[in-house]
């Protein structure tokens, strides 16, 4: 059997020579002095050839070690060459099944199934959250260690809900994987247990007094935060449609509205006109044209689109993202802006729908509009189980909505700068 010293001290000659060790195994000097382990061994009545790697980049411990893994093969009437075939074929199949390859695959299989900007926002958290940590590494060796130091550094900037969904998205990513045959285990599924728990208070934080919302805008716009943000903000406010909503807000979507003039001087009454596929409804609804959300847009809301619309007209979004102008505007800006601006845990951007109808149903009361519930409750686009009624309550009742439209934003706007101001820096 070879030593070490041996190998170390073999010295180039006039021909090619071998130095035998054991089981095959022997060591390949070149004339040049390149030297090399190589295995001699009979598969199948013929003599065959393996070569495991140079010397000394490749220890004689190691070279042994190979060579037992290809007797090991060969009592298993498996042909080692063939075998070493294989595992090079993995490893390439290994590098190119990376986690942003399946996760993109994963992501282009399920677009289909889901609103638009539900599909944007999925591959976006991703691209922002997981592929710049994981995309890069082999789906088949990411472990739960290396899954959960990922979603830490999401809970790290106090973002659980985002750790949460991201968690998911990442474990349906690795069922993909598995069903592929490309790993065997979802390391997404088992670190769920060790995430931070999503505190909830059943109803998220609104501000519910009208001039402590007027205090919000005018903190907000008297911010440092880009136009583009606050006037999104302001159109949440003035709307009371979801945030996610507002941020996928195109211009065609908007009817009715002469750019050249002002809301007054137009024929139609402005309206924005929701596809069914952007509204949070059933999945059979999404496709019914019936179930399209008409939102009534008093001249405050037309005057917040006059005024970004020379920043993004160009754009397909009225508020796109900083970084992404083909993208929507990114789901957490107007949440952390809040924050920002003094009001975590007092309001967040689902809360003007709560104030809107809280203080809108408080004034029908009051009033003595008892049937203006309904109406408010069709323009939070809360859609009754009678499709038919659903869709007849929306043409019926236009009118009186754009009337409570113009009365929320006559109450909301009261006192406050006008949008095109929004335009400037920050005011004092």
């Amino acid at each position: 059997m070879l030593t070490d010293l041996k190998a170390r001290t073999a010295r180039a000659k006039e021909k090619d020579y071998k130095l035998a060790d054991a089981g095959g195994l022997y060591l390949f000097v070149t004339r040049t002095g390149f030297k090399s382990w190589r295995m001699k061994y009979r598969f199948g009545g013929k003599e065959k050839r393996l070569t495991f790697g140079p010397y000394p980049e490749i220890s004689l411990s190691e070279a042994r070690d190979r060579r037992d893994v290809a007797r090991r093969e060969l009592r298993e009437h498996r042909d080692p060459a063939v075998e070493a075939i294989k595992r090079k074929i993995a490893g390439v199949a290994d590098r190119e099944a990376t986690f942003e390859s399946i996760a993109r695959r994963w992501h282009g299989i399920q677009e289909p199934r889901w609103a638009p900007v539900h599909a944007a926002d999925v591959i976006r958290s991703l691209e922002r959250d997981v592929f710049p940590s994981l995309g890069s590494l082999p789906i088949r060796q990411i472990d739960p260690q290396l899954v959960l130091a990922t979603l830490r550094k999401i809970e790290g900037r106090g973002s659980l809900e985002t750790a949460k969904r991201t968690r998911q998205r990442m474990a349906a990513v690795f069922v993909q994987a598995i069903s592929e045959g490309i790993c065997s285990s979802n390391p997404g599924d088992v670190v769920k247990n060790a995430l931070q728990p999503v505190r909830r208070s059943g109803k998220q934080p609104a501000l519910l007094q009208i001039e402590e919302l007027r205090d919000l805008l005018r903190a907000v716009e008297c911010s440092g935060a880009s136009p583009v943000t606050k006037i999104a903000s302001r159109f949440l406010a003035l709307t009371a449609v979801r945030p996610g909503v507002v941020r996928g807000v195109r211009w065609d979507e908007l009817e009715g509205i002469d750019w050249e003039a002002s809301a007054s001087l137009s024929e139609a009454a402005p309206i924005w006109r929701i596809p069914a596929t952007r509204m949070k409804l059933v999945l059979d609804r999404k496709d019914d044209q019936a179930f399209e959300h008409l939102v009534p847009l008093p001249p405050q809301a037309v005057e917040a689109l006059c005024a970004i619309r020379p920043l993004t007209r160009r754009m397909s979004y009225v508020f796109p993202s900083a970084r992404h102008h083909h993208q929507p505007m990114s789901e957490n800006a107007l949440g952390y802006l809040y924050n920002r601006v003094g009001y975590h845990g007092r309001h967040v951007p689902h809360g003007w729908r709560a104030a809107f109808s809280t203080i809108m149903n408080e004034r029908a009361e009051r009033l003595n509009r008892p049937s203006d519930r309904a109406v408010i409750d069709l323009m939070l686009g809360h859609v009754p189980a009678n499709k038919v009624e659903g869709a007849y309550n929306r043409a019926a009742y236009m009118t009186r909505r754009a009337e409570i439209a113009q009365e929320w934003a006559d109450i909301l706007t009261d006192g406050v700068a006008p949008a095109s101001t929004l335009l400037l820096g920050p005011r004092r």
